[in-house]
């Protein structure tokens, strides 16, 4: 008889923010085209340890399973990526699962990313509109502003930028590339360049666009391609810009 394929999975494990870190081990049958999130899922289906002692199931975020809503992201073999996009036959074995280090653990491979949230209420990463009453076709955009803004747009805030950013530690308030990159999404729009200034003044304080060392990693670890070294040169130049000129029209 031939014996089963299976796969075998480390996750790392946290009872709570201020619990001790351990390793857990779990043996899973294989099948074609699983993914992490299947790993996960069929342990808390089944929560029993690779030496077949009982466990509590995992506790990790997930959604989306399409790689859009960013919530699954988590240190899969050293890299920080998505859960449902990081397909089984593709990782060498055992496969690790462990938090992004970056953020306040919750539990287990939960994170709490709500720095990232408030961030970008700090930089006013949105179009204003009153709501109030109709005002008609919004202005149009060329086909160049378009296809400047449509790669920012698909930014999941997932945190996988900052998880990999050396800047991005104990000791510094550097907002990350994603939150910099939304600044010069909304500059961009013609209706959310209302709020430039105030965005640019908020990149300009503690945290912001010049604490980037230009390390490079967030453009390479970016699920989606997002051109992020491209949007932290030119939020610089826009803030070397109005640091000059701004009192010119304040």
């Amino acid at each position: 008889m031939t014996e089963k394929k299976t796969v075998i999975v480390r996750v790392k494990r946290q009872a709570g923010p201020e619990a001790k870190p351990r390793w857990e081990e779990f043996e899973l049958q294989w099948r074609p085209y699983m993914n992490v999130v299947i790993c996960l899922r069929d342990i808390a289906e089944r929560p029993i340890l690779r030496n077949g002692k009982p466990t509590t199931p995992v506790s990790y975020d997930v959604n989306c399973l399409e790689e859009v809503c960013g919530s699954c992201a988590m240190v899969i073999n050293g890299k920080a990526r998505m859960a449902c996009s990081a397909l089984v036959d593709q990782l060498e074995q055992p496969i690790r699962l462990e938090p992004m280090a970056k953020f306040p653990v919750v539990r287990d491979l939960v994170v709490d990313r709500s720095v990232m949230f408030e961030n970008l209420k700090r930089v006013k990463a949105w179009v204003p509109i009153d709501g109030t009453y109709a005002l008609g076709e919004g202005p149009r955009m060329s086909q160049e502003q378009q296809s400047k803004a449509y790669p920012l747009s698909r930014c999941i805030t997932c945190g996988a930028c900052l998880e990999v950013c050396p800047q991005v530690n104990e000791n510094s308030q550097f907002i990350g590339a994603a939150i910099v990159s939304q600044v010069r999404l909304f500059n961009l729009h013609p209706t959310g360049a209302m709020y430039a200034r105030e965005r640019l003044e908020a990149v300009m304080g503690p945290g912001g666009v010049a604490d980037c060392a230009n390390a490079q990693n967030c453009v390479k670890i970016c699920p989606k391609g997002i051109p992020l070294t491209e949007s932290l040169a030119d939020v610089n130049r826009q803030a070397i810009q109005h640091a000059l000129t701004g009192w010119l029209i304040g």
